[in-house]
């Protein structure tokens, strides 16, 4: 990825309805500790900070968070990013029409750069995991590679078919059940997929019924370029595993083991 710019963007657009209430936004929810460089003095840390070392170990150096208007205590926690040697800046998503229309909020600064997409109320392994989508984003010159892992519960998850190649065939929102064993819970592109999106939303925001229809998943957005001829890749990790902190049941699995462990997830 050494020809373009690498960006991280971080929807934060969600008003976390599932878990409310709550006493701060709830990318901020801290689940285990660190201790800062200082052994053995150990502080809360917040669900997003684990996504923002993954993205740094694959040499994303600097993201952008995109937030609902009133999130401002994210900026205040993170600031320009120091905490962890990363460049970090914040957007105001105008449409709350769901992550599709949160993450083109970024289009004009982002429009000729690599994304790497991550949603940063998730708990996910491998450390790895951009490492290698990027490999294989490098390696096969598609427009998406998607990073997949093993789930029981496709009713929750954008499930993901693909061939002995990587190639994904197929992604199914949600489906009440599925013989698909893996879901998509990151993703890196290329700026056809970024110029894609674009495309894709201007018509839907000019539609004056929007706000009454449902939400537009992502996965929704990466499938309609796949049927337009877009190449996306996917990176399973077979043994993976991905904890959603928005749901009550989740919530309460990640407090328990990462405060129990002392050790990052």
């Amino acid at each position: 990825m050494n020809e373009r710019q690498l960006i991280g963007l971080l929807p934060a657009g969600g008003q976390a309805k599932r878990i409310s209430p709550l006493p701060m936004s709830k990318e901020l929810y801290p689940v285990g500790f660190q201790d800062f460089h200082q052994k053995n003095q150990w502080r809360p840390k917040v669900v997003c900070h684990y996504l923002l070392e993954k993205m740094q170990l694959a040499g994303i150096n600097k993201a952008y968070f995109i937030l609902r208007p009133g999130k401002w205590d994210i900026p205040a926690y993170f600031g320009d990013g120091k905490m962890l040697a990363m460049s970090l800046g914040y957007l105001i998503a105008d449409l709350p029409y769901g992550v599709p229309f949160t993450l083109d909020q970024a289009y004009p600064f982002v429009q000729d750069a690599a994304i790497a997409l991550g949603f940063p109320d998730i708990l996910f392994q491998p450390e790895d995991a951009y490492a290698r989508i990027l490999a294989r984003l490098q390696a096969t010159k598609a427009d998406v590679v998607l990073g997949l892992f093993p789930t029981n519960r496709p009713q929750k998850a954008g499930m993901v078919a693909y061939d002995d190649t990587g190639r994904v065939k197929l992604i199914v929102e949600k489906p009440p059940q599925s013989d698909l064993r893996y879901m998509w819970g990151i993703a890196v592109w290329t700026p056809t997929f970024t110029e894609f999106l674009h495309q894709y939303l201007i018509p839907l925001k000019a539609d004056v019924t929007l706000s009454q229809k449902p939400e537009i998943p992502i996965g929704d957005v990466i499938q309609a370029g796949i049927e337009q001829g877009l190449h996306v890749q996917a990176e399973a990790f077979s043994d993976g595993s991905y904890l959603d902190i928005g749901t009550p049941e989740d919530l309460v699995k990640a407090v328990q083991q990462l405060s129990s462990n002392m050790c990052c997830f």
